[in-house]
């Protein structure tokens, strides 16, 4: 599974993920703000469209993503580990995921090179079946 990333010179100033494969894809975004981390899911993206996951301005540089494939498995991680759940969720706060009672997922990171939009674009690997696609580089946790 690929992930690419495009600066976005739209009228409009969000951070969009467009899911580019034949399966349904649920997405988790982290963030830093003015109030600190902030993780948030999930986003059922349909096959072969976008959804805007952060409206207006962006207010950071760094975007954490994390993605599974509902219909066919395989994910879309990283090194950033974050807070997570299985259902619906905002979790202030990236620490001691598992002593609060939420997963400790890894999210890749997304520089949008400060940027006012962003689209992150999930893509399948180049063949079904062939060697799967390279992680996206990510440090070992997010930027402070």
């Amino acid at each position: 599974m690929l992930v690419a990333a495009t600066r976005v010179d739209a009228a409009h100033a969000d951070f969009r993920l467009c899911n580019n494969t034949g399966s349904r894809v649920g997405v988790a975004i982290g963030y830093k703000d003015q109030e600190g981390w902030t993780t948030e899911g999930w986003w059922t993206i349909p096959s072969r469209s976008c959804e805007t996951l952060v409206r207006g301005s962006l207010v950071a540089r760094f975007y954490y993503v994390y993605a599974i494939d509902y219909d066919r498995g395989g994910e879309w991680a990283g090194q950033a580990f974050m807070c997570s759940r299985d259902k619906e969720f905002t979790i202030r706060g990236i620490e001691n995921c598992l002593a609060r009672g939420y997963d400790r997922t890894g999210y890749f990171e997304v520089d949008t090179g400060e940027q006012r939009s962003w689209t992150v674009q999930l893509t399948e690997s180049a063949e079904q079946g062939g060697a799967p696609a390279p992680a996206p580089r990510t440090n070992e946790g997010p930027r402070r």
